[in-house]
């Protein structure tokens, strides 16, 4: 998207005095390349200050060696099909500073904006119910949750960006769906072993028949004839409970027919209920408690805090799944929530941090500094999340353990399973000058003063069992699926 370039006097929000900032010992100002000035200082006081990256966060991509931060063998090996989903660069505009999976609940509790593709509803207040719900712009139906903290331009000027929209989901429909009584049942496209091809047309036609099952229920709880736990136990559940033992036995037959016939299948077929978020089979993450239950939120011209400047649109939002190194993988069960990065690696500190930034043409390095381009090079962030999942819980308390990294040579620890690496590339078309001046920035908490190390990105996968399939039979088997 092209720049905005026309500007408006500083008004408002620390906009008089964003160039200077008043420190302990006197008045700092640096000269930087091109003749800006930019105050530098060792910390902030809450006094209206320029909040402009630092200088010492951006590095030529030129300066850095091929193979930092690059396993390159590791990318050589394992099942070589992927499968790209074409979710667009978020043209409606859906931002805002929530994060439903590490601040659940709380109305602008992320502190930073956030780039949404994918789930059109996606707000502090969703949960699986209002996910499966919404619409999406992902093109093949996937309704999955894709979302990262925006970057800006900032030369500490006015800037110019478009007004802020809200979600398109209903927040107060959110809530309500968090506080109803649904249904929860085990994911079975996640334990199936390889579906030879003859048998997939049919293995994918019961897993889509898993879903409606489902859905069905929990429409009928919904509707408010059956009063209690026990009259939802008796006329739903039981009776959902033969209807998946007889869908799964026909997966188990149809793989059969090809190959061995599964045996493990059978204990998927009970549900349970879960109401206001809590019972059911899933390890739910928790909120870590002691913020409120909203925090002060965007203005007129979509800035949270510290966090202004122009937002750039990506230029393009590759989302793409891999084997991660894996011989096979299988299937993420669905509303897994997987973190990337560490938005408060300043507090936590450096083990979850990821070298995310370099640009185009230069993709066998990366750097955990802002990367200045080469002319006819841009901006890139490359997020490959963790790809080892426990095998039982689609989240944890910390939002990390259940879900971690596979070694050097694409291996997971003991008892847990390769599951579908997601890649995320993400490519800016940030004018050169101001990649050399040093003002371009990614949003992040206060305490991180815009450090690139703190990238970070949120998923959580709302495909349906059918979808999954299909990602896991095209990685395995070599294909190169575009959907």
């Amino acid at each position: 998207m092209a720049r905005n370039t026309s500007r408006t006097p500083a008004t408002g929000r620390h906009r008089i005095t964003r160039r200077t900032k008043i420190a302990t010992g006197g008045l700092a100002l640096a000269l930087a390349v091109g003749g800006i000035v930019v105050a530098t200082t060792a910390g902030r006081t809450g006094e209206a200050s320029a909040d402009e990256a630092d200088p010492s966060f951006f590095i030529d991509i030129a300066k850095v060696p091929s193979g930092v931060n690059v396993n390159k063998a590791l990318q050589q090996k394992g099942a070589r099909g992927t499968f790209t989903v074409d979710c667009g660069r978020n043209e409606n505009q859906h931002f805002n500073p929530d994060n439903f999976i590490a601040q659940p609940g709380i109305k602008n509790g992320a502190q930073h904006l956030h780039d949404y593709v994918g789930n059109l509803s996606t707000n502090a207040d969703s949960n699986n119910k209002s996910l499966l719900r919404a619409g999406t712009t992902c093109k093949n139906g996937d309704k999955s949750a894709y979302f990262w903290p925006v970057v800006r331009i900032d030369t500490g000027d006015a800037e110019k960006n478009p007004p802020g929209k809200e979600p398109t989901g209903d927040r107060a429909q959110g809530s309500k769906d968090k506080a109803s009584t649904q249904v929860d049942c085990p994911d079975v496209a996640s334990k199936l072993p390889d579906v030879p091809d003859q048998a997939m047309d049919e293995v994918n036609r019961n897993l889509d028949l898993l879903d409606k099952q489902i859905d069905e229920a929990n429409k009928r709880i919904a509707n408010g004839d059956l009063k209690t736990p026990q009259d939802i136990q008796n006329a739903v559940v039981g009776p959902l409970k033969d209807k998946r033992a007889s869908t799964i036995d026909r997966i188990a037959i149809a793989i059969g027919r090809r190959a061995a016939k599964p045996t493990n299948l059978g204990g998927l077929a009970q549900c349970a209920l879960k109401q206001n978020g809590k019972g059911g089979l899933d390890n739910g993450g928790q909120n870590s408690g002691g913020q409120p239950a909203e925090l002060p939120g965007v203005n007129d011209k979509n800035e949270v805090g510290d966090n202004d400047g122009e937002i750039q649109r990506v230029q393009s939002a590759t989302i793409t799944f891999t084997s991660g190194g894996a011989s096979k993988v299988v299937a993420m069960p669905q509303f897994l929530r997987i973190l990337y990065g560490d938005a408060k690696q300043s507090t936590n500190g450096p083990a979850n941090a990821r070298a995310s930034w370099t640009c185009t043409g230069f993709e066998d390095r990366l750097t955990d500094h802002y990367p200045i381009c080469p002319q006819n090079s841009k901006v890139e962030r490359i997020h490959a999340f963790p790809n080892c999942w426990d095998g039982k819980n689609i989240d944890s308390a910390n939002h990390r353990t259940h879900i971690v990294f596979a070694d050097q040579q694409g291996k997971c620890p003991q008892g847990f399973k390769n599951v579908p690496q997601l890649v995320i590339k993400l490519v800016y078309n940030i004018p050169r000058d101001i990649q050399v001046k040093g003002q371009y920035k990614v949003d992040a908490f206060a305490q991180e003063s815009h450090n690139p190390r703190s990238d970070h990105d949120d998923f959580a996968n709302v495909m349906g069992q059918r979808l999954m399939n299909q990602v896991v039979n095209c990685i395995n088997t070599g294909k190169r699926c575009n959907q």
